[in-house]
């Protein structure tokens, strides 16, 4: 077995000991919060289970056996570590992301906790990975106050017979002519403001851009930040939501970029596309920001 010079397992490789694993209460909710946001670091599934564990090194530990140690009858631990996550630079001084193996997906189907269908969007892992992040934020927000209530996109999907693809309908900027292309938001969740006069709901469409998309194409079969505002005019601006999702609450377009110049850039860009439709059902904040904390700031619908 090979050891670090602190005698510490490898951060990359799963080398088994033989401990035996015993799920307990804190590995399904890992598991299923892995499940339900995408893979997460390990600071945001340990601020999950605060409630049932507050020493944070028994913690880390215990996510270290979840991926190194096969429980009996499995063929494999229940964490993986996903390989992107080691592929920068400073990879050995940024905390452990974790994801669920096809042992941990088994093992939620097991305890009736894997739900479907998805609220995310598939696509590369760093994407990805970057709206976990975003809806975990929001999501461990709202678990610090009396007052809100995260409600995981799955539901809304569910009750409504549903899937996240939605087609929508719109006139090409630069042609003029019709198209219909598919719009598939990063994710979806809703807010339960609790007031004086009962609950109170929002619902919200993530788009996480990490700079990678252009901002304008002339060829509207490319993705860009004016084809997805065109769509999301459509889809948000003048609620054809409510009919695909069988929802009366309002519903915001939460943009989360990757810096405060390009968080600038695109709210000025949408000034200048006229976006009528999206006045104040669009919300813009970066990475800089906490994006957990800007969206509880949010007043609750009246």
């Amino acid at each position: 077995m090979v050891r670090d010079t602190l005698n510490r397992r490898s951060r990359t490789r799963r080398e088994a000991t033989g401990k035996t694993i015993r799920i307990n209460e804190r590995d399904l909710l890992w598991m299923q919060k892995l499940h339900e946001h995408g893979a997460l670091k390990t600071s945001h599934l340990l601020a999950f289970s605060q409630h049932l564990g507050k020493n944070e090194a028994r913690a880390k530990n215990r996510l270290t056996d979840l991926f190194h140690e096969t429980a009996d009858g499995e063929a494999e631990p229940y964490l993986t570590r996903p390989a992107q996550q080691f592929q920068t630079i400073d990879a050995r001084y940024n905390e452990l992301v974790y994801d669920l193996s096809p042992s941990g997906k088994r093992l939620l189907k097991k305890h009736d906790r894997w739900q479907e269908p998805q609220a995310r969007s598939p696509g590369p892992w760093w994407h990805g990975h970057m709206v976990a992040c975003i809806t975990a934020d929001i999501e461990i927000e709202t678990v610090k106050r009396d007052d809100l209530n995260y409600i995981v996109g799955y539901r809304v999907l569910q009750r409504a017979e549903t899937t996240l693809r939605y087609p929508t309908t719109f006139n090409d900027p630069v042609t003029g002519r019709t198209v219909t292309k598919d719009l598939i938001p990063d994710a979806l969740f809703g807010l339960e403001y609790i007031t004086d006069d009962g609950p109170r709901y929002r619902f919200f469409v993530v788009e996480a851009d990490r700079g990678t998309e252009p901002l304008t194409s002339s060829d509207i079969n490319r993705k860009s930040f004016r084809r997805t505002l065109l769509q999301y005019e459509e889809y948000v601006g003048r609620g054809r939501y409510k009919e695909h999702l069988k929802l009366t609450a309002p519903m915001v377009v939460l943009y989360v970029v990757s810096s405060e110049e390009r968080r600038k850039t695109l709210c000025k860009l949408m000034q200048q596309f006229g976006a009528k439709q999206m006045r104040g059902k669009a919300h813009f904040c970066s990475l800089d920001e906490t994006p957990g904390s800007r969206m509880i700031g949010l007043q609750s619908p009246m």
